[in-house]
C-alpha cells in the first residue's frame, strides 16, 4: 500500500513560511541597536556655508584669526607665536575679548591635515565655541590658467 499516492486530502504546500524572514529581520534590528552608540563618536561638526548665513552674525574682525603659512609660522590676530606652547594661552587671551568665540584657522594649500586639526583642537580647548577653516587665496601669476 502506497502511502500519499493518489489521496485526495493532501494537497501541495503553496504558502510562504515567514517565520524565518521575520526572525533574521528581528536578529538584525537587535545588531544594529547594539552596534549603533558605538558608530556615534565625538566628532567636530563641520557645515558648508551659504550665502547670506552671516547676516547680523559678528563680523571676521571681532573673531580670533590663527593663521599658518607653508613654513609652519603661526599668528594669532596678526602676533607671531613664538613657540606651540603659547598658542593655547594666546588663543584664550583672543577668546576673552571675541563675542561670538568663534576661531577663524587659515591654512595654506601645503600645510599637512595634522597640523590644521591640532590646531583645532587646541582652538577647542582653549574654548572655542564655533570653529571655521579658510583656505588661504592664492593670486594666479600672469599667462597662466587659473
Amino acid at each position: 500500500m502506497a502511502i500519499g499516492a493518489g489521496s485526495k486530502g493532501e494537497e501541495p504546500i503553496t504558502a510562504i513560511n515567514v517565520t524565518p524572514l521575520v526572525d533574521v529581520c528581528l536578529v538584525l534590528v537587535i545588531i544594529f541597536m547594539a552596534v549603533a552608540p558605538m558608530a556615534m563618536t565625538m566628532g567636530i561638526k563641520v557645515l558648508e556655508s551659504r550665502a547670506g548665513v552671516s547676516t547680523g552674525a559678528a563680523s571676521a574682525e571681532e573673531n580670533v584669526t590663527v593663521k599658518l603659512d607653508i613654513s609652519g609660522r603661526l599668528t594669532v590676530n596678526g602676533a607671531l607665536v613664538p613657540d606651540g606652547a603659547q598658542l593655547q594661552p594666546m588663543i584664550s587671551a583672543a577668546l576673552a575679548k571675541s563675542k561670538d568665540r568663534m576661531v577663524i584657522i587659515t591654512a595654506d594649500d601645503g600645510n599637512k591635515v595634522r597640523e590644521v586639526v591640532e590646531i583645532l583642537d587646541t582652538a577647542k580647548l582653549a574654548g572655542a565655541l564655533k570653529l571655521a577653516i579658510l583656505k588661504t587665496e592664492t593670486v594666479p601669476a600672469p599667462g597662466s590658467k587659473g
